[in-house]
């Protein structure tokens, strides 16, 4: 049996060095401009993502789930998605997001509290985050039928991480989608760690491999090569939308930062692990490719890194100038109608909130 951690059969374009390698079976040709793009793409993710670390830590985000180090898998996977195509993500997608027009200050208002999501998944095609591990998969499979027999040609892309891929509602979602031919594109981000579980620890194969037991084709692609997930990404979705069925895709990344801002990685990571996935950083690995083609000079970074700075100030004001909703908003959406068992818990937690002598917000 292979080592989980043997990273064989790795679709590469980009090395760590930021050298171009061809790929028999998946290859890309992008306008220059677009080059550029996904480097844009990737540090502004990473800039945002920085700013609401910090945010969490100076109290005004009830949490925050960093995708430091894995800003190539979602940007390529999501760059590749077509307009009409749904997006079924978990908890960490903040590049999806970004892809799929999300405004961070959105996604900061379910963090911080005020609101339930804060976004259409109707108008933007991306649905809510899900927290309970794999749900989302079943949900993503279950769309998926439904396009099949409404004769739509989109396509649908569900995101879970490796230990999410140690549910069953997983391996459920999987073999639902195999037999009904669904057109759904599974997407891994394996980032090594389940919180402070192992991927070794979780499962002796490779996780794409657990594809074929199921009848569909599975991929294992670098998740720190932009390129390369973007080439693979697109190859997905043109199979499922063929009739192709389901297809899974196994980005091999690393989650450079905690698991959330309440975890500390230091406690179960060792030093020599992080320093050698800092290495093959997704974002540095891409700036070496331009630099050496000529497709960016420096006044570019610069340009992208003052953007970056910008948007994360208009950020931090966003954040603090959020109004916090009124304390029985929570009864609000429970149902989609009024509920007389919920209007009387309504009432029973306004008098119990009255019994104090300051006034409620």
């Amino acid at each position: 049996m292979r080592r989980q951690d043997e990273a064989e059969d790795l679709v590469q374009l980009l090395t760590p060095e930021g050298e171009r390698v061809a790929h028999p079976e998946y290859d890309l040709d992008l306008p220059k401009s677009h080059y550029r793009g996904l480097y844009r793409d990737m540090a502004l993710v990473r800039r945002i993502d920085r700013e609401a670390f910090a945010l969490q830590r100076l109290g005004e985000l009830g949490m925050w789930i960093p995708c430091l180090g894995q800003e190539a898998a979602q940007i390529g996977s999501g760059r590749a998605l077509a307009p009409d195509d749904h997006v079924f993500p978990s908890y960490r997608e903040h590049g999806v997001a970004w892809c799929r027009g999300i405004a961070p200050l959105t996604l900061m208002g379910m963090l911080r509290g005020t609101t339930n999501g804060g976004w259409d998944p109707r108008e933007t095609r991306f649905h809510l985050y899900t927290i309970v591990l794999g749900a989302q998969t079943l949900h993503a499979v279950g769309y998926a039928m439904g396009v099949r027999r409404d004769g739509d040609d989109s396509a649908v892309v569900a995101y879970f991480g490796d230990g999410a891929a140690s549910e069953g509602d997983v391996s459920e979602a999987f073999n639902f989608a195999a037999v009904f031919d669904a057109p759904v594109v599974f997407f891994c981000q394996n980032n090594q760690w389940a919180i402070s579980h192992p991927v070794g620890r979780q499962s002796r194969a490779p996780i794409y491999e657990r594809a074929r037991g199921f009848g569909f084709p599975g991929v294992r692609v670098d998740g720190n090569d932009v390129l390369a997930c973007l080439a693979v990404t697109r190859a997905a979705l043109r199979h499922v939308r063929s009739g192709g069925g389901p297809f899974l895709i196994e980005a091999y990344t690393y989650r450079m930062g905690p698991h959330t801002t309440s975890d500390d990685p230091g406690r179960y990571r060792p030093a020599e692990e992080v320093d050698a996935w800092r290495k093959k950083d997704p974002i540095a690995r891409l700036r070496a490719y331009l630099l050496r083609e000529g497709m960016a000079d420096e006044a570019f970074f610069t340009e992208v890194e003052e953007e970056g700075d910008r948007m994360a100030l208009e950020l931090r004001d966003g954040v603090i100038a959020m109004p916090d909703p009124p304390v029985d908003a929570m009864f609000d959406h429970v149902y989609a109608d009024r509920h007389a068992l919920v209007e009387e818990e309504r009432a029973w937690y306004a008098a119990y909130l009255d019994r104090f002598e300051e006034p409620r917000a």
